[in-house]
């Protein structure tokens, strides 16, 4: 399909305990609170980014549809267990600052940052309920210039 116009508006991101997630993503992350909807024993809470007012992401306890089975609840609950059910990738301007202060808050590191092949240098933790967070920083039109020749910058060469 072409001329579609396309944005992101919502993502949802299952939760041990949404109060408990939403100390990290508010507190930690520094995220706005965009929602807070208690609906049948479930509870929703949207945050998101304050550069990103239309984006939101959505913390839920798992199977937060009143409608899902409660077998398929104890699934999604055992796949959160071993951290294989939600990813969520940031972009920020400084991968080792990102780092040191959620590893400062006690975060659990899954990767110090590195520089990867494809032009990014990246690190990764688990949020209190084992969703993986990634934190991207694209490398300098330079530095990528520089690697596409075969030469081996430095990490801080700008």
């Amino acid at each position: 399909m072409t001329g579609m116009d396309l944005r992101l508006s919502s993502c949802a991101l299952a939760v041990h305990d949404v109060d408990e997630a939403l100390g990290f993503y508010r507190d930690v992350l520094g995220f706005e609170i965009r929602d807070d909807v208690a609906f049948e024993g479930t509870r929703r809470v949207g945050v998101g980014p304050p550069s990103q007012p239309d984006v939101q992401i959505l913390l839920e306890s798992p199977g937060a549809d009143p409608d899902v089975p409660p077998a398929d609840r104890r699934a999604i609950e055992d796949l959160m267990a071993k951290g294989l059910l939600g990813r969520l990738v940031f972009v920020t301007d400084d991968c080792d600052a990102a780092f040191e202060h959620i590893e400062a808050a006690g975060a659990e590191v899954m990767q110090e940052p590195i520089d990867r092949p494809d032009g990014v240098r990246d690190c990764a933790f688990l949020d209190p309920s084992g969703n993986m967070l990634r934190f991207a920083q694209p490398w300098p039109v330079e530095r990528n210039r520089l690697r596409a020749a075969g030469i081996q910058p430095p990490h801080d060469q700008e």
